[in-house]
């Protein structure tokens, strides 16, 4: 089986979608003729043509705009953010079309429009490079939000996506773009090629939107999880010794609910782990899920960690990046409460 980095199977995925169907068109600010900034759409312009594959100008709301209306007309636009920073100007298009569409036509249209972008920190991006921004998307009905942690649901996943008819936020963490990362930013970085997920099937396979997956297996705790923070809270857990159980929420919206409630119900502690800021955080969602359908299973208060309530530092990065001490300091936390 062919192994990819995740950029190789983003590409990879688009590459199969607009083989299968003339509808899926791919633009974006440097999408064309370069490739990406990151390189995820690098040749499809080349093999699908200019009609197909396009740059566009430096304006996201344009960007989105256009795209809603290619989708109201019959089309299937994937469109990039460079970074999902950059998002903010195209957010009203995002929130008052795109996710109104169907509910405001009574099913007469709908929008089947994928939103992708690199989120996340742990390149050295700064404040403006690093966001996480998943729960302004989360918060809004008739948006998926979806956010991979692995190049083998990267393409199931953007495979599905492509394939829904209603908008798809995909949030693709950038630091694990070319391999896996357990948070220590002082060990050479491991490739995708000696990782089991970096094997990725040839032609269309779809990962289901709203199913999550186990990634470790355990007794003791649950933790709760999707993107990078899936890689670092395994390494916590091993680091601690701690028989925690690892899953990998994939989607945040619609949210795998059974996957979680059976879980906490076996293990009977939760921790609720993201990189984004704390205070409405995804994670106070989570929360919330967890304390309604499993309290009287629970034997600890669940805790969060994430990123801290203050613009992403540059020269601090990886004090607030949320790492392996932080979470296995949190995760003897709830196994002592």
């Amino acid at each position: 089986m062919p192994r990819m980095t995740m950029i190789e199977a983003i590409r990879d995925a688009h590459g199969v979608k607009m083989a299968e169907d003339d509808n899926v068109v791919v633009f974006g600010e440097d999408v064309g003729y370069f490739g990406g900034v990151f390189r995820c759409t690098a040749g499809l312009q080349e093999r699908f043509g200019k009609s197909r594959c396009f740059d566009a100008p430096i304006n996201e709301s344009g960007i989105v705009g256009t795209a809603i209306g290619m989708a109201a007309f019959g089309l299937r636009p994937v469109v990039e953010m460079q970074f999902a920073d950059y998002v903010y100007p195209a957010y009203d298009q995002i929130v008052s079309e795109a996710a109104r569409l169907r509910y405001r036509s009574a099913g007469d249209f709908t929008c089947p429009l994928v939103v992708r972008m690199p989120t996340g920190g742990g390149i050295f991006g700064g404040q403006t490079h690093s966001q996480s921004p998943e729960a302004l998307f989360t918060h809004v009905s008739g948006l998926k939000t979806v956010v991979p942690s692995n190049p083998y649901d990267a393409k199931g996943l953007l495979i599905a996506a492509i394939e829904d008819n209603d908008p798809v936020i995909f949030l693709e963490p950038k630091r694990l773009y070319n391999g896996p990362f357990d948070g220590d930013h002082d060990k050479p970085v491991t490739p995708w090629s000696k990782h089991p997920l970096g094997e990725v099937p040839d032609g269309r396979y779809i990962v289901p939107l709203g199913k999550g997956a186990i990634r470790r297996e355990g007794a003791a705790l649950t933790v709760l999880a999707y993107g990078t923070m899936v890689h670092v809270a395994e390494a916590a857990a091993e680091m601690v010794g701690i028989d925690a159980e690892i899953v990998d929420l994939r989607t945040l919206m619609p949210l795998d609910l059974d996957l979680i409630e059976a879980s906490v119900k076996k293990t009977g502690r939760c921790l609720v782990v993201h990189e984004a800021t704390l205070t409405s955080g995804f994670g106070a969602e989570l929360v919330a899920v967890v304390a309604d359908a499993c309290f009287y299973h629970l034997e600890a208060p669940i805790v969060r960690v994430a990123g801290w309530d203050t613009p992403y530092p540059h020269a601090q990065e990886w004090d607030y990046f949320p790492g392996q001490a932080r979470i296995g300091g949190a995760m003897k936390r709830v196994m002592e409460g």
